[in-house]
């Protein structure tokens, strides 16, 4: 593996084997009405990544360093390059503008915190759950 792949990432693959997250991936767009039914009983994030995207990759890592909610959130994996019209659907469904990388945490049905890039923290979100 290059010196490049270990700093930031394959895009080919997704090395969250590692990840103190369950991650539930996000794949279809069905799933978007059970976040909004499981939300009004338990909050839920929903971290977006793209695959090839150095920024997303470093956001995302820092993210699973950070994450010590296990039992207080469920938390959506959605890969942007397999699944576009996901991302489009969350954009129009949460009223958010759509970015990459972007975490959003849904309560009652509804967007009630959403940031991207840099912005993208554990303890942050945390502070909102």
């Amino acid at each position: 593996m290059s010196l490049f792949s270990n700093v930031f990432g394959s895009s080919e693959s997704q090395n969250t084997s590692k990840s103190k997250i369950n991650w539930i991936y996000l794949t279809d767009l069905g799933q978007l009405n059970e976040i909004m039914t499981v939300s009004n009983e338990k909050p839920v994030a929903i971290f977006k990544h793209s695959t090839r995207c150095s920024v997303s990759r470093m956001a995302l890592k820092q993210f699973e360093n950070e994450f010590d909610l296990v039992d207080k959130v469920d938390v959506y994996f959605l890969d942007l390059l397999e699944h576009r019209d996901i991302s489009n659907e969350i954009a129009s469904r949460f009223n958010v503008y759509h970015q990459s990388p972007q975490l959003l945490l849904i309560k009652e049905g509804k967007s009630v915190y959403d940031v991207s890039h840099s912005d993208i923290d554990a303890g942050e979100l945390r502070g909102n759950l």
